[in-house]
């Protein structure tokens, strides 16, 4: 469980007490931002395999326990996180990294899915870490999902501030219409669903919806946890 552990704070304490924070701006002006990234990618590849080893080995430690029970809605809240994720990744976006430059091409950059929050991956990322946390009940998930979500949910308000710092009113503009919080700016009336789901379309979707059922049918010869 050391491993885990050890892996788990690193894994964190490289974007909370790097990359959302000052610190990376200093670095970036002595390294470049090129090279900052690619050792920060180096660095965040080396603890997320860090924090899968100490998963796969660490012992189990029971509890709440798994929750069968819970499997049809865990399996419905999966598939949303993989549509935050899915079409999150191909819809451009200032939030993303090497994309800043968007910043600068007028008050129409929040499209498809950046509409329901600017930050798709991450949602994705922290519903589906959440999800895996609750239905296995052991501490080995509790720290490696748990780490996972903490991660993803901070690291939209780190990107919101490391953005904020270095684009100021473009920032705050491009913020006006989008929100961190999925469908918070729809509710505000700020943005629109209709225009959302039709820049979304339907190739992307169904492209989502068969890389889910791959992943249900092999996660077994994955991730060693037989689904269906």
């Amino acid at each position: 469980m050391f491993n885990l552990s050890a892996a788990s704070a690193y894994f964190l304490f490289i974007h909370f007490g790097v990359s959302g924070t000052r610190l990376r701006d200093v670095l970036v002006a002595r390294l470049g931002e090129g090279r900052f990234r690619g050792a920060f990618a180096v660095a965040s590849v080396v603890g997320l395999v860090w924090m899968i080893y100490g998963y796969r080995h660490a012992p189990t430690v029971g509890l709440w326990g798994q929750l069968p029970g819970l499997r049809p809605l865990a399996f419905a809240l999966v598939f949303v996180a993989f549509l935050f994720v899915g079409v999150g990744l191909v819809t451009p976006s200032p939030t993303r990294v090497g994309m800043e430059s968007k910043l600068t091409e007028g008050n129409d950059i929040a499209r498809g899915m950046v509409r329901i929050t600017r930050h798709p991956f991450l949602w994705g990322v922290a519903l589906w870490a959440l999800v895996h946390l609750i239905v296995n009940g052991d501490l080995a998930s509790l720290m490696l999902f748990g780490s996972l979500l903490v991660l993803a949910l901070g690291g939209t308000v780190a990107i919101d501030a490391k953005r904020s710092r270095k684009f100021g009113d473009r920032w705050a503009q491009f913020a006006h219409t989008t929100s961190n919080v999925p469908f918070a700016a729809i509710l505000n009336g700020r943005n629109s669903i209709v225009s959302a789901l039709r820049e979304i379309g339907i190739v992307r979707p169904l492209v989502v919806v068969l890389a889910y059922v791959l992943t249900l049918y092999f996660h077994g010869r994955l991730f060693g946890a037989p689904l269906l």
